[in-house]
């Protein structure tokens, strides 16, 4: 019986192996699906998680090839254990104004997986001919002679290698994958502030030769690769490439790195959100390529999930910061701009109390919140919805005014807000806000600076110009709260401060929320 328990183990293997990726491919669907409301995310992000976890353990015990599994238990599962020990961490330490940065370095991990995949399928595809004599099964003289007659005859009768679709693949997830892991990198560091926006006369024009570059070489690589295989020594299972095609996949990964360096240096302010997305989607396709590489439908399927969601964001972010996908490409939007300074803001702010601040807001009709980074830095959103719940009990409507890069990512707000219960219904978007501030007697501004500053609708100099805001000064009265009049992540002053209708109250977000809870009590 024991060649019937074989049997039985060879035609179930692939079977379940098919089993737990199409499960994996379906939560990977449902779980995107439920990410798009706050109130089902989290329970989307663990059925997909769970999806993954199954997909995985598939992959490392019922994945076989020529009747061989995995192996390498031991350094499977300690990379396994150590990546999940330090994600768990990570994940855990993190602040929720560190999140862009998270998501960064998250977003660079993936495509320099997409790159290492790539230089090894690369190895691979360089020592060995696509024909694979390998897979002619046995052992001993015979076999081998078999292989020899196979080799000499492929070789006498001038059969073609194919090796062209696999080398697109490799470069593909090599130049997306490279691109968004140095990129990735470059954002991160100027997120937490260790690398400054830095441009150079002529950057776009390098920009594009560098990219020129790897186009030509890749070109020449596809095109040259069938006849470059040549014999390394006498093995009959061992070819190697020729020299000029292995330096140009080396010059593709080097100037590949720069691309990504100098496309991301010189974004800056409230465009790096943009960026962000635009790398995420890069990571994605680039997984997609290895995909392809490893004929995973489920690694193809989270690629592509990936690639596409995180392009739809990137060209919806676009248009909402009325910015050009092309100009994102080639690094030419964001950061300080050449030429005409910023118009310089003239005039003196005034501040109001606690006490006078709580009187405002007690005896208004309407309020809207405007919540920003400032918020999210004190985390102070639990203490903002007592507030919230306070006023509208004493009669007064309150919203909250989200900008779609509030706390400089997408549904940033969104989520810190749901974290303190605040009900979705309740979070108008910039359109809608817009709409209602004409009718509202206060707005209160909690830690956001470039996102309600007015020099984005009428000072072309500005970094910010063109970015649409929250044009919070159609009120009839501001209150900004802030911990000094420093500027925003843009460094630009912001005029809404020194309009007559504004006033500041300075200090940190939490402190004056509870200060004004219990000011309204008394009121």
């Amino acid at each position: 019986m024991p060649g019937t328990l074989l049997q039985i183990d060879a035609a179930t293997g692939p079977g379940l192996l098919s089993i737990a990726y199409l499960i994996g491919s379906v939560t990977f669907i449902i779980g995107l699906k439920m990410l798009s409301h706050p109130a089902t995310a989290r329970r989307g992000n663990l059925i997909a998680a769970g999806g993954m976890f199954i997909a995985i353990l598939g992959t490392i015990f019922l994945y076989e090839e020529g009747g061989t599994k995995l192996g390498n238990y031991g350094w499977i599962f300690s990379g396994l254990i150590i990546g999940s020990i330090v994600g768990v961490i990570a994940a855990r330490k993190v602040k929720m104004t560190a999140m862009p940065e998270m998501v960064s370095l998250f977003n660079g991990m993936g495509g320099a997986c997409a790159m290492l995949i790539s230089i090894v399928e690369f190895n691979h595809l360089s020592h060995s001919l696509p024909i694979n004599l390998s897979q002619l099964s046995g052992e001993g003289w015979a076999a081998d002679l078999l292989r020899t007659a196979i080799q000499n005859i492929t070789s006498a009768l001038d059969i073609e290698v194919h090796a062209g679709g696999t080398l697109l693949i490799i470069l593909l997830g090599l130049i997306i994958g490279t691109v968004s892991f140095a990129g990735s990198i470059i954002a991160w560091g100027k997120l937490n502030g260790r690398i400054k926006d830095y441009a150079f006369n002529g950057q776009h024009i390098v920009n594009l030769l560098v990219l020129g570059v790897v186009v030509v070489l890749s070109a020449y690589m596809l095109f040259n690769i069938n006849d470059s295989y040549e014999a390394a020594g006498n093995n009959i299972n061992s070819f190697r490439l020729d020299t000029s095609i292995i330096v140009s996949f080396y010059i593709i990964l080097a100037l590949s790195v720069l691309y990504g360096v100098l496309f991301v240096m010189p974004i800056g302010g409230a465009d790096m959100p943009v960026v962000i997305s635009l790398l995420n989607s890069f990571t994605g396709v680039a997984a997609a390529c290895g995909g392809f590489l490893y004929d995973n439908p489920v690694m193809l399927t989270g690629g592509i999930l990936v690639g596409s969601a995180g392009t739809i964001l990137t060209i919806l972010m676009c248009k909402a910061m009325n910015r050009s996908l092309k100009n994102v490409l080639i690094g030419s939007f964001g950061g300080a701009k050449a030429g005409a300074a910023a118009k310089e803001v003239e005039g003196n702010y005034k501040e109001i109390s606690v006490s006078d601040a709580a009187t405002v807001l007690r005896y208004a009709t309407k309020v809207v919140i405007v919540p920003g980074y400032g918020l999210a830095v004190a985390q102070a959103q639990h203490v903002c919805h007592e507030l919230e719940k306070l006023l509208e009990e004493m009669g007064v409507e309150v919203t909250y005014a989200i900008h779609p890069v509030a706390g400089r990512m997408p549904g940033h707000m969104n989520v810190l807000l749901a974290e303190a219960d605040v009900p979705y219904e309740k979070l108008q978007e910039m359109e809608q806000a817009n709409a209602e501030f004409p009718v509202t007697d206060v707005v209160l501004i909690l830690g956001a600076n470039d996102v309600v500053n007015p020099a984005a609708k009428h000072d072309p100099a500005s970094p910010i110009y063109g970015m649409p805001i929250l044009e919070v000064e159609l009120a009839k009265m501001a209150i900004v709260n802030k911990r000094s009049m420093k500027p925003g992540y843009a460094g630009i002053e912001n005029e809404l401060f020194f309009q007559p209708k504004t006033s500041m109250l300075f200090g940190d977000a939490k402190a004056m929320l509870q200060q004004l809870v219990a000011e309204v009590k008394t009121v």
